[in-house]
């Protein structure tokens, strides 16, 4: 049976989520905050034991957290693009995305790597692109739908048939 998640847990899982993106250095200052915080006991060394109670917890949910390592830079990072899920139509157009790049607040990027990244997500078939558009492709949706239905509880449609997420609009 595994370990009940405690205030310090919840809350460490509630920042990420909310975050969308924490590098492994923020992960160790928010772990020793939320111990300290909800008068848990703090080891320094234990972010993995840590989180891996919070992931015992998500599995029911098939989330869990993950660590990824950014070849650039070295750091863990977390994110999610949500132009696509925000937009009426289910896509967001090349130059959307290219003008969304300017506006991350954790690292820029410019155009040209943002051209590279899309083309990696399509080929990674994160992505769906048709004539400029890009979608979330059906990898995304079905690996990423718990987390949407939670973060996007207000924009995500479901079809009433299936009860499967449905972004796009088809006309």
């Amino acid at each position: 049976m595994s370990r009940p998640m405690g205030d310090s847990h919840k809350r460490f899982l509630q920042t990420m989520m909310s975050n969308g993106i924490i590098s492994a250095s923020q992960a160790i200052a928010l772990h020793r905050h939320c111990c300290e915080t909800h008068g848990a006991h703090y080891v320094a060394d234990r972010l993995d034991e840590f989180i891996n109670i919070i992931n015992a917890q998500l599995q029911s949910l098939f989330m869990q957290i993950r660590k990824g390592m950014s070849e650039e830079d070295g750091l863990e990072y977390y994110a999610l693009m949500d132009l696509i899920v925000d937009s009426e139509s289910g896509s967001a157009s090349s130059t959307d995305i290219l003008n969304c790049a300017d506006s991350l607040l954790t690292k820029k990027l410019k155009k040209k790597e943002t051209e590279l990244v899309l083309n990696k997500f399509v080929q990674d078939k994160w992505l769906n692109e048709k004539d400029g558009e890009y979608t979330l492709s059906v990898r995304c949706i079905v690996e990423m739908e718990q987390y949407m239905r939670t973060i996007y509880q207000d924009l995500i449609k479901v079809c009433h048939v299936c009860h499967n997420i449905a972004l796009q609009v088809k006309t």
